[in-house]
């Protein structure tokens, strides 16, 4: 009978030391927004992924942009995209674009596609990495952008 109170403790005590670890693993959005994304994009999290997408800040009128999305683990270590295949959604107003996303170096992904740089952009981001399941991931990518220049 004096096993099972020491194995409650034993239980007890490791999950105490274990609890400030699960943050680290946890990353919310609001978590990640306060993150500096290490290409000047925005940070998301897309299962075992870390994605950052990256679209043209100052392209006031429609025309063809860049896309690129980066692709990470949780700790920030490049994940290679060779193989790898994706799509990016992307919506402000009336617009809506869809582009192809293919391999370009290390951890990348790009593709182009007709955008203005709008606050109010949303974009959908759908990666397969070579024999993984498909991870997706939301976006506001240029949600902060008018707040960064007000101050100008």
């Amino acid at each position: 009978m004096k096993l099972i109170p020491k194995l409650a403790a034993m239980l007890l005590a490791a999950l105490t030391l274990a609890a400030p670890l699960t943050p680290a693993w946890a990353h919310d959005d609001a978590t990640l927004d306060t993150m500096k994304a290490p290409n000047g994009g925005q940070l998301r999290m897309a299962g075992i992924y870390h994605f950052e997408l990256v679209l043209v800040k100052n392209s006031k009128e429609v025309k063809e942009n860049p896309v690129r999305v980066f692709v990470t683990d949780h700790a920030g270590a490049k994940i290679a995209t060779a193989g790898a295949s994706g799509t990016v959604t992307l919506l402000a107003g009336k617009l809506k674009a869809s582009v192809t996303l293919v391999p370009d170096g290390d951890n990348r992904l790009k593709g182009a596609a007709k955008y203005a740089s709008s606050p109010d952009m949303k974009a959908v981001v759908a990666i397969i990495m070579s024999g993984k399941p498909a991870e997706q991931a939301r976006f506001t990518p240029l949600a902060g952008v008018a707040d960064e220049h007000a101050h100008h």
